[in-house]
C-alpha cells in the first residue's frame, strides 16, 4: 500500500505549529507589503498583518512559484510515495493553476492537486477529511475523487464591517463605497464554488447576522439535505476581532444546538480584500468514510 502525504497552504488557517502536530505540510502564502516579501506564519503573523493593514500599508497577495511547489513536494516525497495537495480555490487565486501545471510536468502518479473550491475553514475541513481517508486506507486517486465529488458541498457567508478594502481593491466603485458608507450598510458576501460574490445588504450588524444564519439553515436543508444540520460541519470565521466572533458563535449555537462549532480566523488572502471586523459562518457537508 502506498504511503500518502498531505500538503495544503496557509489559506487553510492551519499554522506551521499545527501542521507538525497533524503530520502534514503547509505551504506559506507570500504577501508583498510595501514591496517587501513576507511569508504567512513564517515572517508574517496575524498580528503583524493587521498592524500593517490598519496602518494603510500597500498589501498585495501573491502566489507561490513553481519552484516553491517542487521544493516542498520533493521533500515530502522523500518520506511518502504519493501526496495529496489541497490548495485554495482556483476561483480566488492562481495558486491552484500553478500547482496543477507543476504536477502535470514530472509528478504524474505522485501528486494529486485537489481543486475542490475551498478556502479558509472549509479548506481546512478538506484537509481533515483527507487525513481520515488516509487512515482508512484510501489510495490517492480515491481521496482525490471523493474530495472533487464534494466540491460544491460547502458555503461561506461573510459580513463586512467596512467597504474601504473592496473599494481599494477595485471590486466596487468609489461611488458605491461612498453610498454604502453613508447608509452604514453591512454587505454580506458569499463563497459557493469558485467566486466571492455579493449576497445581500443589511442595514445593521444584527440584520446581517440574522441573514447569514437563516441562509445557512436554508443551505443545510436544501443544498445538503440535512434540515437539522446534523450531517454538516459548521464553523465561525473572522478577521481581527475574535471577541466579536465568540459573540456571534453564541447566536449560531442557539440556531444550531448540539453542534461543535469551531472558531478560526479567516485566511489573510481573504482578509486583505475585506478588511478587519468581518464575521463569517461556514459549512461543509460531512464526508462519510
Amino acid at each position: 500500500m502506498a504511503k500518502i502525504g498531505i500538503v495544503t497552504d496557509s489559506n487553510s488557517g492551519i499554522t506551521q505549529a499545527e501542521s507538525k502536530e497533524l503530520g502534514i505540510r503547509v505551504m506559506p502564502m507570500p504577501f508583498y507589503i510595501d514591496d517587501k516579501l513576507y511569508l504567512e506564519d513564517i515572517t508574517l503573523s496575524q498580528e503583524e498583518f493587521y498592524e500593517k493593514l490598519n496602518g494603510k500599508a500597500d498589501i498585495k497577495t501573491s502566489a507561490p512559484s513553481p519552484g516553491d511547489f517542487m521544493d516542498i513536494w520533493d521533500e515530502v516525497l522523500k518520506e511518502y510515495d504519493q501526496l495529496i495537495h489541497i490548495p485554495m480555490s482556483s476561483g480566488l487565486s492562481g495558486t491552484c493553476s500553478i500547482a496543477q501545471m507543476v504536477a502535470n510536468d514530472g509528478y504524474e502518479g505522485k501528486v494529486w492537486v485537489v481543486d475542490n473550491q475551498r478556502i479558509s475553514v472549509t479548506q481546512k475541513q478538506s484537509v481533515f477529511d483527507a487525513m481520515e481517508m488516509v487512515k482508512a486506507g484510501y489510495d490517492a486517486q480515491k481521496i482525490y475523487d471523493v474530495l472533487m465529488e464534494a466540491k460544491m458541498d460547502s458555503s461561506i457567508y461573510i459580513m463586512l464591517d467596512t467597504l474601504y478594502y473592496l473599494k481599494k481593491g477595485g471590486r466596487i466603485t468609489p461611488a458605491a463605497a461612498a453610498i454604502g458608507s453613508l447608509l452604514k450598510l453591512k454587505p454580506v458576501l458569499q463563497i459557493q464554488g469558485k467566486k466571492l460574490d455579493a449576497f445581500s445588504k443589511a442595514r445593521t450588524v444584527k440584520q446581517a447576522k440574522t441573514t447569514m444564519i437563516h441562509q445557512m439553515a436554508s443551505d443545510c436543508a436544501s443544498r445538503f439535505g440535512s434540515p437539522d444540520a446534523s450531517d454538516v460541519h459548521l464553523e465561525i470565521a473572522y478577521t481581527y476581532d475574535r471577541a466579536a466572533a465568540e459573540e456571534f458563535k453564541k447566536e449560531v449555537d442557539a440556531a444550531f444546538p448540539g453542534h461543535d462549532i469551531v472558531v478560526d480566523p479567516l485566511s489573510l488572502s481573504v482578509s486583505c480584500h475585506i478588511g478587519p471586523g468581518a464575521l463569517a459562518i461556514a459549512s461543509s457537508k460531512k464526508i462519510h468514510i
